[in-house]
């Protein structure tokens, strides 16, 4: 039995006068996973997380958190979400520790420990003035207040802004740490590379139309694989044209070919010749990424 999902979008839109910000977007999040939400800067991230969150008024559509409705129930839903803004700030002079225990009280806290050890897993200064920070440790400050309140939804956008590639690291440990404590985390970015190591399944979205939803590993093998090899001896290169098989490119005794199906089959014809190299290369979440947005461009 499907486990009921923690957010459920129908027929999310939001128009901007004529110009279309999100259109028909279905998409669901269940308990416990890591959802990526990807696409480049413009795509319609930010306005679908607004939207679901009540911060931007939609055009049409229906949103349920937690079974509640996103805008009538908006103040009950956000006692039960973490969030991280895009565009994340705060009081210049106050020092992060005030910063931290006042956004936590607003969310009906007072048990400060979960605060402290986000902030000290982080390397956060929590003596310091928000205005002495740097970009990254801005960043770090979003990050626990979006998290030390404990709730069951947390909602990022754009989450590692700023942060060195170490810090990225440490913060994607914490991610999986807390999806498996049961910690449901919707997450946008445009980093691929990100997505692809954290995420247990991707949503794409292209000029404000949600493109595809899946797991990212089904989505890599819907993508295939690069097969290359180098023959000793020249062959008949059209043995390759079979099921499954695209884009053969040949050059001398080297072929290049996508394989998305018969791998098996495709590898015992392979073998039947004298071979000097030979490579098999899964795709990545950057290749089918751009995949989607070259077809976008073509079009």
């Amino acid at each position: 039995m499907e486990k009921e999902p923690v957010m459920k979008i129908r027929g999310l839109t939001k128009k901007y006068g004529d110009v279309i910000g999100i259109k028909d977007l279905d998409l669901n999040v269940y308990p416990g996973e890591i959802m990526g939400f990807l696409g480049p800067n413009g795509a319609g991230k930010t306005t679908t997380i607004r939207a679901c969150l009540a911060l931007l008024n939609k055009t049409a559509g229906d949103v349920k958190i937690f079974g509640l409705d996103s805008h009538k129930d908006s103040v009950e839903i956000r006692r039960n979400v973490g969030y991280l803004p895009g565009d994340f700030g705060m009081y210049p002079d106050m020092k992060v520790k005030a910063i931290l225990k006042y956004l936590l009280s607003q969310s009906g806290v007072s048990d400060t420990k979960r605060m402290y050890e986000i902030s000290k897993l982080l390397g956060l200064d929590m003596n310091k003035k928000y205005r002495e920070l740097s970009k990254g440790n801005r960043q770090k400050v979003g990050i626990v207040q979006a998290f030390m309140a404990d709730q069951e939804l947390v909602i990022l956008d754009e989450p590692t802004g700023g942060l060195d590639p170490l810090m990225q690291q440490k913060f994607y440990d914490f991610l999986r740490k807390e999806s498996k404590e049961g910690k449901t985390i919707f997450m946008s970015s445009h980093i691929l590379a990100e997505v692809e190591e954290v995420c247990d399944r991707v949503a794409i979205i292209r000029r404000g139309e949600l493109q595809v939803v899946e797991e990212i590993s089904s989505l890599q093998d819907k993508m295939g694989k690069k097969l290359e090899v180098e023959f000793r001896d020249g062959i008949d290169f059209n043995r390759f044209e079979m099921d499954g098989v695209k884009e053969v490119e040949v050059d001398g005794n080297r072929v290049s070919m996508i394989v998305t199906e018969n791998l098996d089959e495709v590898v015992k014809e392979v073998s039947k010749y004298d071979i000097m190299n030979m490579s098999l290369e899964t795709f990545n979440l950057d290749q089918l990424f751009m995949t989607y947005y070259r077809e976008d461009d073509s079009s």
